[in-house]
């Protein structure tokens, strides 16, 4: 059965469509860069200091995914030396509200994931 754009599709289907979506949120990076823009327009450096650990390599790819998307717009200021901001769109946005509660959710109980993990771990002998 073809799925319309309109459609809400089915993601357990898969020739769904929809699929390319999750697999896009999915990266490690993306559940952090849409917050951390949510606020405002940032630069590249700006957002590499906010999120500790990715790579410029990574911020990169990870920006030029999004733009393509259409989930990030990419602003050149036309400066010497350049100077580009990165802002939300709309589409970003209205993906950053789901994104932002995953992460809130994430705070709040890593704790419990990380304590089944050891009990999991101890009842099945790993180190």
């Amino acid at each position: 059965m073809a799925v319309s754009p309109a459609s809400s599709g089915d993601v357990f289907d898969a020739a769904c469509p929809s699929r390319r979506a999750l697999e896009l949120i999915s990266g490690k990076w993306v559940p952090l860069v849409l917050p951390a823009l949510a606020r405002g327009p940032l630069r590249n450096n700006e957002l590499l200091r906010k999120l500790d650990g990715i790579s410029q390599k990574m911020m990169t790819q990870t920006l030029r995914d999004l733009e393509r998307h259409g989930l990030v717009r990419r602003e050149d200021m036309r400066t010497v030396p350049p100077h580009v901001r990165y802002h939300l769109t709309d589409l970003g946005k209205s993906l950053n509200v789901a994104l932002v509660a995953l992460d809130r959710w994430a705070e709040r109980h890593h704790a419990q994931l990380d304590a089944a993990a050891r009990r999991h771990d101890a009842a099945a002998g790993a180190p």
